[in-house]
């Protein structure tokens, strides 16, 4: 295996006597993080209503969120990056595509970062762990910030060809990669069209353009985020893994399934991360219908003595 490429920004823990400052302390941080932005987010909703957001629309952000937000966590994660089913050809590109129109990037490039998120989670190498400037509060702050987007603008990246190369062997992936810009352009451009079709009018895309396009990217992005930086730090963890991947009950739903955070670092090549009753996992029921009509197979469902094996004690 060849060398670990380095990155500018080596992760490190300290050892702070901070770190023993009282749990409640880190969940205020935490609470203050993911609150603010989701309740100006939500307060905005009703403000806007009916003169600056309509039934047109939420329908046309909640279909380009269905079909983006499950192209990444089917497609970008579930398939490509930790192979838990296979697909039939035109599905998997059609995958590629939806993810790509999440704008999170390449798919091979974000694949490539995700392998190795799972090499050395909350280790050193480690691209996006919460923990890399220890356990005290401000130290927690700072890790959030990072793991949640600094880790992007510092342009910390794993090598593709380590880490991704069965991907770059893949013509109809590497096709799609090159024709990103055009993926992206229609993401943001589909909105606003489909909502001047609908009324008929100027205001009905520059509305849908705000509202399909900005707050639709923007919300999914931070969804996507959390998952770096929110689950592995708080949540349950039924599951024995080496990191500090926890269950996020309530951004399941937003997350398509993503939030059941430890039972993916637990067996992270189950095709269902909501693998315990009750547990909401639309990725899963997704790629059950695919399953179903002939279009995947080779899926890796929980298994029961998987599970138990894992269970933490």
């Amino acid at each position: 295996m060849s060398a670990i490429p380095a990155t500018r920004t080596p992760v490190t823990v300290r050892s702070d006597a901070a770190a023993a400052r009282p749990d409640l302390l880190h969940r205020v941080v935490l609470a203050l993080f993911i609150g603010i932005p989701f309740a100006a987010l939500v307060a905005a909703v009703p403000v806007a209503w009916g003169w600056g957001l309509s039934w047109a629309d939420a329908s046309i952000a909640a279909v380009m969120y269905l079909i983006t937000g499950h192209g990444i966590t089917i497609g970008y994660h579930r398939l490509f990056t930790h192979r838990s089913f296979r697909a039939a050809t035109p599905v998997r590109i059609a995958l590629a595509v939806a993810g790509s129109m999440a704008l999170q990037g390449r798919v091979t490039r974000w694949v490539a970062d995700h392998r190795k998120h799972h090499r050395f989670s909350d280790r050193p190498g480690d691209p996006h762990s919460p923990w890399r400037y220890g356990k005290s509060v401000s130290g927690l702050a700072r890790g959030m910030l990072y793991a949640h987007i600094g880790w992007i603008i510092d342009s910390v990246h794993a090598d593709e060809q380590e880490y991704a190369p069965d991907l770059l062997a893949d013509s109809g992936i590497v096709r799609a990669d090159r024709l990103y810009p055009a993926w992206a352009a229609a993401s943001v451009l589909l909105p606003p069209l489909a909502g001047g079709l609908i009324t008929m009018s100027w205001q009905g895309a520059v509305t849908a353009f705000f509202w399909a396009t900005i707050v639709r990217i923007g919300l999914f992005h931070h969804v996507t985020w959390s998952i770096n930086s929110v689950c592995h730090v708080a949540g349950r963890k039924p599951f024995r893994s080496r990191d500090q991947a926890g269950n996020v009950w309530w951004l399941s739903l937003l997350s398509n399934g993503e939030s059941w955070h430890n039972t993916h670092h637990a067996d992270p090549t189950c095709a269902r991360h909501g693998a315990t009753r009750g547990q909401v996992d639309t990725s899963a029921r997704i790629i059950w219908a695919l399953e179903k009509l002939g279009w995947a197979w080779d899926v890796r469902w929980p298994e029961a003595s998987r599970l138990a094996a894992r269970r933490a004690p």
